[in-house]
C-alpha cells in the first residue's frame, strides 16, 4: 500500500480544513493510500516533520497557505529521494495553486491529487539554506504579507494585503543594490524587487509577465527604482496595474540565476513568510526539481 504523509495547518485561511478533513481522508484512503496525518503545531513544524518522516512516503500532501507549502517543499529538498508532492490550498491568496489550476474546493483538490499526473516544477534556491516556491521579494509591500495578522487575512483575504500596503505608500524606503545576472548588471536605489515563478502575486496577475512556465528553469524578475516625484510613483502604479507605456523606473526580465548585493541588511520575504535580513544573496532556479500531482490539462478542460 502506498504511503501518504498529510501535513495539515489547521489555522490557514478560514480554518476550512476542519470541516473537510474527513472527506479528504476518505478520498485518499479509497484511492489505496495508507495515510499518516500530522497537524502542525508551530512555525517550522511542517519542514521538520517532512525531513523526519518524508522518506517513508511516496506522496507528501500539505494543506495550508503558501507558507505551509514552502515549509513542506523545504523539507522535501532535504530528502535524497523526492516523493511526489500534493497541495490542497487553504490560505488567503494561494498564488501558486492558481498558477497550477489546482481547484479551490478542498475535496476537488484532493481528487485531483489521486487522479492527477506528476507535473515537474522549478524550485527557487535562496542563498545556501532556504528555498522558495513562487516568490522571493524585498521592499515596499513585502512586509505586509508577514506582518498582516492571521485573523485579518482570514476575514479579508486579498483586501487585507491591500489595506496594510496602502499604509506604507507614504513612507517608501529605498535600498542601494548592485544586481548581477547573466543578462545585465544594475546598480541603483530600488524600492521593490521580486524574483518569481508564478502567474500571480497577491492575487494580482498584472504584476507578472504572463508568458510564464513553471518548469522552464527561468525566473521572472521585477525591479522598481526609487521614484523621484509623486508623479513618478503614480506612473509606476499605472504601469503595473493599468498596462500603460513602459516605465523607466521598472525592469522586467527573465533569468536563471541572480545575485543581490546591498550596502545595508535588507529584509526578504519568501512565499509570504519572513526570509531573513541579508546584505548578499543569490537566487538560483533549480529546474524541474520536484513533481506535483495535478490533473492534466485535458482533464481540467473536461
Amino acid at each position: 500500500m502506498k504511503k501518504l504523509l498529510f501535513i495539515v495547518n489547521p489555522c490557514s485561511g478560514r480554518e476550512q480544513i476542519r470541516r473537510g478533513l474527513l472527506e479528504i481522508l476518505n478520498i485518499f484512503t479509497a484511492a489505496g493510500f495508507d495515510v499518516r496525518v500530522h497537524v502542525t503545531q508551530s512555525q517550522g513544524d511542517a519542514r521538520k516533520t517532512v525531513e523526519k518522516e518524508g522518506r517513508r512516503a511516496s506522496v507528501i500532501v500539505c494543506s495550508g497557505g503558501d507558507g505551509t507549502l514552502n515549509e513542506t517543499v523545504t523539507g522535501m529538498m532535504k530528502l535524497e529521494k523526492k516523493p511526489l508532492l500534493g497541495y490542497i490550498p487553504a490560505g488567503s491568496t494561494n498564488d501558486f495553486a492558481s498558477s497550477l489550476k489546482i481547484p479551490k474546493k478542498m475535496s476537488e483538490a484532493a481528487k485531483s491529487i489521486v487522479a492527477g499526473q506528476p507535473y515537474p516544477i522549478d524550485i527557487g534556491k535562496f542563498g545556501d539554506d532556504r528555498y522558495f516556491i513562487y516568490i522571493a521579494a524585498f521592499g515596499a509591500f513585502t512586509e505586509v504579507s508577514y506582518l498582516t495578522p492571521q485573523d485579518k487575512k482570514n476575514l479579508l483575504g486579498h483586501q487585507a494585503y491591500m489595506l496594510e500596503g496602502v499604509k506604507s505608500l507614504a513612507s517608501l524606503k529605498s535600498y542601494r543594490f548592485r544586481i548581477e545576472c547573466e543578462e545585465m548588471t544594475l546598480e541603483d536605489d530600488f524600492v521593490f524587487g521580486m524574483v518569481t515563478n508564478t502567474v500571480s502575486v497577491g492575487g494580482f496577475k498584472g504584476l507578472v509577465n504572463q508568458s510564464v512556465a513553471l518548469n522552464d528553469g527561468l525566473f521572472e524578475v521585477l525591479l522598481i527604482k526609487m521614484p523621484k516625484t509623486p508623479l513618478d510613483l503614480s506612473n509606476i502604479v499605472n504601469y503595473m496595474f493599468l498596462k500603460e507605456e513602459p516605465n523607466d523606473y521598472v525592469y522586467k526580465f527573465k533569468t536563471r540565476r541572480i545575485r543581490f548585493l546591498s550596502e545595508t541588511p535588507v529584509d526578504w520575504v519568501l512565499d509570504g513568510e519572513f526570509g531573513g535580513s541579508r546584505t548578499e544573496v543569490t537566487a538560483e532556479n533549480l529546474e524541474q526539481r520536484l513533481k506535483i500531482l495535478r490533473k492534466a490539462e485535458k482533464q481540467q478542460d473536461s
